[in-house]
């Protein structure tokens, strides 16, 4: 057996991912490494170096590598994905017969998401978010700041009536996309096509937020470079960044408790508000195009329990109201 180095077969997964132009799971891929590399090379548990191989992969290490994890701050499906990628890289190297088969060796570490509760945005949250404007006043850059988080209040306005759609579905929008009042797109993320009436405030934030005199196809002013290149994906993910910054900006400003805002938020709050509303999971899932009912379930899971809780209170008021 030709033994193989773990950050070696990395690199090269990472090149292949590369040269298939999937950006993103490539930058996942390089995230690992890189902290699986300074993992090994600031601990060297068991004296494993960052030249370690297949073969010096223990339990022991994989559970240390974990606790390393957190202890930096990562939450746990942050580190299910860095799991993740390495039993991948590793079951590679197994099938290459560049690495001995052990059972059970990531039997002992979280290789799959968990269901870290999110905080959604109740209704009335929604409700001062769609009414809140701020003025544009002060100097030059103080204009140009509150312009930029008046656009991010309402991009996060529109995602949500788009049924929550994720930004990156947004960032990717082409003009091409919207059929009089009918907006049909293809998630990124799982290649479902949905189709979405464009209610009237939608048309009117489009209309407001998209480009204007451009011969650029897509709809809104993200990207600039062909789609599936690299500097796409890097447009992408700036874009990303600058929207959650001004998100953040946004809940100082509205104040009053308001949860700080990401870009998540938005599809959170549609799916949590529309289960509220005894809206089917089934119907939830076709709405948000998840790849399957289960991922809905999951999803609803820790709201599911807070109607439970509060059918339990009903009974109990019911039951302490009969008594007099």
């Amino acid at each position: 057996m030709k033994r193989k180095k773990v950050l070696s077969l990395l690199a090269e997964t990472i090149q292949e991912l590369r040269d298939n132009r999937q950006w993103g799971t490539a930058h996942v891929y390089q995230s690992t490494a890189r902290s699986f590399s300074t993992f090994l090379s600031q601990h060297g548990v068991g004296g494993v170096g960052t030249g370690s191989t297949f073969d010096q992969l223990t339990p022991g290490l994989l559970k240390a590598y974990e606790g390393y994890l957190r202890d930096k701050g990562c939450r746990w499906n942050t580190v299910a994905t860095y799991m993740k990628v390495l039993k991948a890289t590793y079951n590679r190297a197994v099938d290459r017969s560049a690495a001995p088969f052990i059972p059970r060796l990531f039997k002992h570490v979280r290789t799959t998401p968990c269901n870290e509760r999110k905080r959604a945005l109740l209704a009335t949250d929604m409700h001062r978010i769609f009414r809140f404007s701020e003025a544009i006043e002060g100097s030059t850059r103080g204009a140009s700041r509150d312009r930029n988080i008046e656009t991010s209040r309402q991009l996060f306005q529109l995602m949500f009536l788009l049924r929550g759609i994720p930004f990156v579905d947004v960032a990717y929008l082409k003009r091409s996309d919207i059929h009089g009042k009918t907006l049909y797109y293809r998630r990124r993320k799982t290649g479902r096509e949905l189709c979405v009436t464009l209610t009237p405030d939608a048309q009117v934030l489009i209309a407001q937020l998209s480009r204007h005199n451009s011969t650029s196809p897509y709809l809104f002013p993200f990207l600039q470079s062909p789609e599936g290149s690299e500097e796409a994906y890097r447009e992408y993910q700036g874009a990303l960044r600058r929207f959650n910054h001004h998100l953040r900006m946004l809940s100082r400003q509205i104040g009053g408790g308001l949860p700080t805002l990401s870009s998540y938020a938005a599809r959170h709050t549609w799916g949590t508000l529309a289960y509220h509303c005894e809206v089917h999971p089934g119907i939830i899932s076709e709405a948000m195009g998840h790849s399957s009912i289960a991922v809905t379930e999951v999803y609803l899971k820790p709201f599911r329990n807070e109607k439970i809780d509060l059918a339990n209170l009903l009974v109990i008021d019911h039951v302490m109201q009969s008594r007099y």
